[in-house]
């Protein structure tokens, strides 16, 4: 069970590296289009998954708020 206990730290490890590269780059990007508007429409695109979510009702918000909270788990 030890060895099986690694890899799963090993991949969580990696997945939380790559989620964090990823939220990282959105917030880079996020600064280059508020400087220079409509470069990376990231601005846009972060509404758009934002009302889909919003859009489903409530469970759509609480949906949202649980990957925020995932997301941000550390």
């Amino acid at each position: 069970m030890g060895s099986l206990d690694g890899v799963f730290s090993t991949i969580s490890g990696l997945a939380k590296s790559i989620v964090s590269l990823g939220l990282e780059l959105v917030l880079v990007f996020l600064v280059i289009d508020l400087l220079f508007p409509g470069t990376t429409d990231v601005v846009r695109n972060v509404g758009t998954v934002v009302s889909q979510f919003t859009n489903q009702g409530l469970v759509g918000l609480v949906i949202l708020i649980a990957v925020v909270a995932i997301a941000s788990d550390d």
